[in-house]
């Protein structure tokens, strides 16, 4: 699991081995991520499905 800089996490979520978030991502509360996730993303569900992207 590699995990980027600003990255947040929400609480309870799980994050399987081998799974890289992006840099700037959020990960919704729950959420299950089973996939890697791209730089500024939100995501959230189970499985973690991209909600919309960030405008940096």
């Amino acid at each position: 699991m590699v995990i980027g800089p600003r990255v947040w996490v929400g609480a309870n979520s799980t994050i399987v081995p081998g799974v890289r978030i992006g840099e700037g991502a959020i990960v919704a509360a729950g959420s299950v991520v089973t996939k890697d996730v791209a730089p500024n993303t939100i995501v959230g569900g189970v499985p973690a499905k991209p909600i919309r992207e960030i405008d940096a």
